[in-house]
């Protein structure tokens, strides 16, 4: 199925422009940067900077993804709902995304400004779907091996761990579309890490195209993970290159949206490859001419 436009708040996307969604962590202990913009001042910058460097998309969690201390929704809510409404106020053009699996929490921050809800566990909290519905905003169907929020994967296995992840996220897809999210607003993810081993994770990797082939717009979340660690034996302040070398293996296989630490580094792989499949002129070209 062809591609077509994909639609969040204001912005309109191509079938083959690429689209960075940067993320900013409102957590005291986030795996990556270990709380660096959970204080307001630090996190608008980090907004700032991120549109500057060329995210379109910005993506607020409230709760770390991993095992920690217990968040409720309404310490979540505190930590996302205001901050989401002074991004909308100073960056009016930028897509909000937010990070949550809880209903009511989307709800809040819907009210907020919030464009699309980022549900990176799979649909365990159904109603999620409904508020994305209600509100018109768009939503990301991930598929996460029917793990609780915040728990680690144990021995998981699959017969088809692809044949899993499409029949996980398309029927979370087209169960979004009947409640009432739009169609070009919809997302789906292969969730590398979540409910994966590995191995798991780079044959969802390697097999981008079937998902793509779908006609459903891909989101992938590759940046500094656990996979590219274990794959390169690197901690997690030394997986750049190797997010990098995977942010280019799916940029070939037709993955739209790219949720990102790192976004300046980001951007100039998708140009390459983007110039490279014949989707974007050089920015210049002056090689033999003179």
């Amino acid at each position: 199925m062809p591609q077509g436009t994909l639609r969040l708040g204001r912005r309109e996307f191509a079938a083959h422009e690429p689209v960075i969604m940067a993320i900013v962590n409102r957590t005291p202990d986030s795996f990556y940067d270990q709380g660096a913009t959970f204080r307001d001042e630090p996190a608008l910058a980090r907004v700032e900077q991120a549109v500057a460097e060329g995210a379109a998309i910005v993506d607020i969690g409230g709760v770390k993804a991993g095992p920690g201390d217990e968040v409720s929704a309404a310490e979540e809510a505190r930590r996302t709902v205001g901050f989401v409404a002074e991004v909308r106020r100073r960056f009016p053009n930028v897509v909000i995304s937010v990070d949550t699996w809880r209903h009511d929490v989307g709800e809040a921050v819907c009210e907020a400004g919030a464009d699309l809800l980022n549900d990176a566990w799979g649909g365990v909290d159904p109603k999620l779907a409904e508020v994305a519905a209600r509100y018109g905003v768009g939503l990301v169907c991930t598929h996460a091996g029917g793990a609780e929020p915040r728990t680690r994967p144990h021995r998981v296995t699959y017969d088809d761990v692809m044949a899993d992840i499409l029949q996980v996220t398309l029927g979370l897809a087209e169960r979004a579309v009947g409640l009432g999210v739009p169609r070009e607003s919809v997302l789906i993810d292969p969730g590398h890490d979540f409910g994966k081993n590995t191995r798991h994770s780079l044959e969802a990797t390697r097999r981008l195209g079937e998902m793509v082939d779908t006609g459903w717009p891909v989101l992938v979340s590759l940046s500094n993970k656990d996979f590219v660690g274990e794959t390169l034996d690197r901690p997690v302040k030394e997986r750049l290159v190797g997010t990098l070398a995977t942010t280019a293996v799916s940029a070939w296989l037709g993955a739209r949206v790219y949720r990102v630490h790192e976004v300046a580094e980001t951007r100039q792989v998708l140009d390459m490859v983007a110039t490279i499949a014949g989707h974007r002129a050089p920015a210049v070209a002056r090689r033999g001419l003179a």
